[in-house]
């Protein structure tokens, strides 16, 4: 109450000097605007947003993407960038698949595939355009996923992590808990753990369950960072498929939580009140509930804590000249701890914003008495300027500023001083309503039947009811297999307009757009307790340059360096490139001084591969090649690490429950690329090189086997040529493998995917560890009628087996297969009216995608077909119009028997 009487009394006493004493032409107000002009231009922001079918996977499933690439403070599409990288990326920050995606007009959309055998877990799936490099890892986007298996995953287990005190030291502790897919325990059985911090081992052990399938074990408690993002890595022996490994993410903190205090505006002053806002961190790195109060040095109480949300709150208080302050706080298990308050000044200024109703702010600002100078007031969004103003008196001044002069997002309210130094700032989040885009999406029913034909019609509207075109993206899933918590949920409003242009972690962030008022009230105190740091204002205000290391990326360069082979740069050398698979494609150019070449505004699809060939200014091929990369940034110190579930298996067990379902039920069917998995089978001599085979027949049961070092020195292009005359009954036509009984073209399969011969072909002969050919019946009668006319069996590496890499592949020419832009596939779905097989069971949780969805005249409609199951089927809808109006809508409908 003191906050507001506070407010009240400065506004009635200054509100009349606030609108006759600013001067939008002042020369501070005139360079700061100049300024951040001159930053935007050079730094313009880019952003990714993804819209996913849904937001968990198992091994197995396939997941569909949009990709939204935006620039500026108006969110229009990218019209520049125009190659999108998309990364699956493991608990491990191990990049598992990567694609190249082209934008056409800040659009994209694409795929994984996800293997029967990949390994459950925490993954994260990250997006950016090659010149958002320049802002760094933080402003990209990623995002967690959990995976499940529950095909050949026997194993599931649970971690609970304990922080105890033992002779006054903290002791951290992980209870991993082994179960079966029904729940029976594992017990007795023995395991074998490592304790690892980025892929190096920590700590190491043995241990035997106990008759619950637990194990305990203890962590170092005095490595913050192991706690924050080290893992576990247990092998559980005597489950019935040899020994199992689990990898186990670690989150946790010794001691108690983490508590932040931020004062409104960056300063607290005595005698004037002061707006405190707090966050507290637990030991798994997410906000946790306190309570308190603030005493002052005489141990009086001068205000109360609480939590309001997520670890996050705040309080009024009013500081003395002198005085001291500490918080006293008690957490969930009954523990407390003191943390003292940031010290108040006697001189500076103070800095309020209260929202007047849901169009206005009030912003009212103070001087400390002897604090002198003018000051003045700028309002930014995303480097825009969009309010400014300067007092004529240096004491206090209040303004209303209307919302719709910023657009919808983060704005920045900074004081500077007349010298244009920063003194306080203030973060607030704006919700325009002049620039919401309306979207309607409705049933032609409001339930259906199993299998039943649905439409939907899409109504897309601006705030002035006028219709616009849009392009948008539809999920739509059975909300009965695939639960879904919305606060946690991925959500463009949440990427685009809060976590993108934040450093740090927020938990929960599509919470703050559920339009209820006490999450618009959440999200202002997360304003107070989260940085804006997409620049710094020393640098801009100094014209301190900051020069873009990434170009915007329109399209391929193909790049290098001629050398002679002493290292000398080759001048005015020939530099040739050529398509591999045709040879029509042939370029040239020649090198520049420094012996560099470039083959600029190139396209090229994924499976393509080229020659580059050079000679010297004398047409001798005595010349070294060296090519560029770009190679990917970091995936360590991934910001959003808590997000990681600890019990990957059981946070999907609804929907991988059905999974499996489905899984047996194609098998039956003879339906998707699916995997048998056997039993593990002893090979001698070769078992380190196919331990990863997924030769149904046990790895190295086959005709012929080639491993890594019989393909060493081998410079071809197209792993057929270099395999041709050397496979056994064998022959490749254009790259294409076929029997030399018959002719007939032979299975490729692929680390345990079914393949072709195009793929097989884009792989890189240095990254084959081995390749089995099956041509009688007893080795490809496993596999059916595809394994008719034989079988290849090729594995990939993958990093733990021996490696053969030739040392050159000869002077003058090199191969060069880089990634190329990937052809998304076409979502599937089923039309029974034209009598599709309906013996087996629809058991799809993604019922229906599709990613190109456009509003001519603000209208479209789709059409689809039920699932053959009853339950809850939600739809979401998230997009952009030509404006840059951003819009989502989900609607539910139900499926009755």
């Amino acid at each position: 109450m003191a906050y507001k009487r506070f407010i009240a009394g400065l506004l009635l006493a200054i509100g009349v000097i606030g609108v006759y004493s600013f001067n939008s032409d002042d020369d501070i107000i005139a360079r700061v605007q100049r300024q951040l002009d001159k930053w935007t231009d050079s730094n313009p922001v880019e952003k990714v947003h993804l819209h996913f079918d849904k937001p968990y996977y198992t091994a197995g499933d396939d997941i569909w993407f949009k990709a939204y690439v935006i620039t500026g403070p108006l969110h229009r599409l990218q019209p520049d960038s125009g190659i999108l990288n998309v990364e699956l990326i493991d608990e491990q920050d191990s990049i598992k698949q990567n694609l190249k995606l082209q934008l056409h007009n800040g659009l994209a959309y694409g795929d994984f595939a996800l293997p029967d055998t990949l390994h459950e877990g925490n993954y994260r799936i990250r997006a950016y355009t090659q010149y958002m490099l320049n802002a760094g890892s933080d402003y990209i986007f990623d995002k967690a996923i959990s995976i499940g298996n529950v095909i050949t995953n026997k194993v599931f287990t649970k971690t609970t992590f304990t922080t105890t005190t033992q002779n006054g030291r903290d002791v951290v502790s992980a209870d991993i808990n082994y179960a079966d897919a029904s729940g029976t325990a594992y017990s007795g059985n023995a395991v074998s753990y490592s304790v690892m911090l980025n892929n190096t081992v920590v700590a190491k052990g043995r241990g035997v369950t106990d008759a619950k399938g637990n194990l305990h074990i203890n962590l170092p408690a005095d490595n913050a960072v192991l706690l924050k993002q080290g893992r576990i890595v247990t092998g559980i022996a005597g489950t019935g498929d040899g020994t199992v490994h689990k990898s186990i993410p670690i989150h946790t903190m010794a001691g108690y939580a983490d508590v932040q205090f931020f004062a409104e505006g960056g300063n607290m002053i005595n005698g004037f009140p002061a707006r405190m806002a707090f966050k507290a961190i637990g030991t798994d790195g997410l906000g946790i509930a306190i309570k308190g109060t603030v005493t002052n040095s005489k141990g009086e109480e001068v205000a109360q804590i609480a939590t309001s949300h997520l670890g996050m709150g705040a309080f009024d208080f009013t500081p003395e000249s002198g005085d001291a302050y500490k918080a006293n706080m008690s957490y969930p298990d009954g523990s407390k701890a003191s943390v003292a308050l940031p010290k108040a000044a006697d001189k500076g200024y103070v800095l309020r914003v209260i929202e007047q109703g849901k169009s206005q702010l009030r912003i009212a600002i103070a001087a400390a008495k002897g604090t002198t100078g003018r000051f003045v007031l700028v309002g930014q969004s995303a480097g825009k300027v969009y309010y400014s103003a300067k007092s004529t008196s240096g004491d206090t001044f209040s303004t209303i500023v209307p919302k719709n002069k910023f657009p919808s997002g983060i704005a920045q309210f900074t004081l500077f001083s007349e010298s244009g130094e920063p003194l306080n700032e203030r973060l607030v989040f704006i919700q325009n309503p002049e620039d919401k885009l309306n979207l309607l999406v409705t049933a032609d029913n409001q339930s259906y039947a199993p299998r039943q034909k649905v439409k939907l019609n899409i109504d897309a509207r601006d705030n002035g009811d006028k219709p616009v075109v849009g392009s948008f993206s539809i999920a739509v899933t059975d909300e009965s297999k695939v639960p879904i918590d919305e606060n946690t949920e991925n959500n463009i409003f949440a990427n685009l307009l809060l976590s993108s242009d934040l450093k740090g972690y927020i938990e929960q962030p599509a919470y703050y757009f559920n339009g209820s008022e006490e999450a618009h009230a959440d999200l202002d105190v997360l304003m107070l307790t989260q940085g804006y740091h997409r620049f710094e204002w020393k640098n801009v205000l100094n014209d301190t340059p900051s020069p873009n290391q990434y170009a915007v990326q329109k399209s391929f360069t193909i790049s290098g360096r001629v050398t002679t082979p002493s290292g000398a740069p080759v001048a005015n050398g020939k530099v040739e490139l050529i398509n591999f698979d045709d040879g029509l494609l042939k370029v040239d150019t020649v090198t520049d001084p420094n012996g560099r070449f470039a083959f600029t505004d190139v396209i090229y699809a994924d499976s393509l591969k080229f020659v580059i060939q050079a000679r010297n200014a004398k047409n001798k091929r005595d010349v070294v090649i060296k090519m560029d990369t770009v190679p990917p940034p970091s995936a360590s110190n991934y910001k959003n690490i808590a997000d990681f579930a600890s019990n990957t298996g059981s946070a999907v067990t609804i929907y991988a429950q059905n999974s499996k379902q489905l899984y047996f039920e194609q098998i039956k069917a003879g339906q998707g690329n699916h995997v048998i998995s056997l039993r593990e089978v002893l090979i001698r001599e070769k078992r380190i090189a196919l331990k990863h085979s997924a030769n149904l027949n046990g790895p190295g049961n086959a005709d012929q086997v080639l491993l890594s070092k019989d393909l060493v020195n081998y410079g071809c292009v197209r792993l057929s040529d270099c395999l041709q005359g050397r496979l056994l009954g064998v022959l490749f036509n254009n790259g294409v493998p076929v029997t030399t009984r018959g002719g007939g073209r032979m299975l490729v399969v692929i680390d345990g995917m079914y393949s072709d011969a195009a793929f097989m072909n884009s792989l890189n002969i240095n990254d084959v560890q081995s390749i089995e050919v099956l041509r009688n019946i007893g080795t490809a009668g496993i596999y059916g009628g595809r394994g008719a006319n034989g079988v290849l069996v090729i594995t990939t590496k993958r990093g733990d087996e021996p490696t053969y890499y030739p040392q050159q592949f000869g002077r003058g020419i090199v191969p060069y297969h880089p990634k190329g832009i990937y052809k998304s596939r076409i979502f599937y779905s089923p039309k029974y009216d034209a009598k599709t097989n309906q013996k087996i069971a629809d058991l799809r949780t993604t019922v229906f995608w599709k990613p190109d969805v456009v509003t001519p005249g603000g209208k479209a409609s789709v059409e689809y077909f039920n699932a053959g199951s009853p339950g809850t089927y939600r739809v979401v809808i998230e997009g952009i119009d030509s404006e840059g109006n951003i819009g989502r809508q989900v609607l539910r409908y139900k499926v009755l028997n």
